[in-house]
């Protein structure tokens, strides 16, 4: 007698909100020490569009950074951010990479290699204009310039 397989159970319809759009089942969950999820989440809002703090209490901040939900510990030193997560910025072009590597590094944020940067909380950020994987790509040389940079200029890979 022929065994019957079993069906692949599906995950749940997901609850639309009045806006229409799907609320995401997998949020960013980010640990600040000495009250500064607030602040952190405040400032985060401030640079993106489409974005805004949505609830506030003593341990937790909720935000949305274009559209993208984020919750915000107030936590202790116990846990430190580090290179192994980013978020990453997805520029149109260098005006967009310069505001938002201009925004982040301010007030004590720190300028990685490649695109790469800590914000004055720590947190790590790569911003990258689209055009960057096409760029380096199709030419060595602009791979070689964008291995030297900070800040990723594009008119610089262009021309290498």
């Amino acid at each position: 007698m022929a065994k019957k397989k079993a069906k692949a159970k599906k995950a749940p319809a997901r609850k639309v909100k009045a806006s229409g759009s799907k609320k995401s089942k997998v949020t960013t969950f980010l640990w600040y020490d000495n009250n500064q999820a607030e602040p952190a989440a405040r400032f985060y809002v401030s640079l993106f569009k489409n974005s805004k703090v949505t609830s506030v209490n003593p341990m937790i901040t909720e935000f949305t950074l274009d559209g993208q939900r984020f919750m915000a510990l107030n936590a202790g030193p116990m846990f430190k951010f580090n290179e192994a997560i980013s978020l990453f910025v997805d520029c149109k072009d260098q005006t967009e990479v310069d505001y938002y590597w201009n925004a982040l590094t301010a007030n004590g944020g720190q300028e990685g290699q490649c695109g790469w940067l800590k914000d004055k909380y720590g947190l790590s950020w790569q911003v990258i204009p689209a055009m960057l994987p096409k760029l380096v790509m199709s030419n060595p040389r602009a791979m070689e310039a964008m291995l030297k940079m900070k800040k990723i200029d594009i008119a610089t890979l262009e021309n290498a």
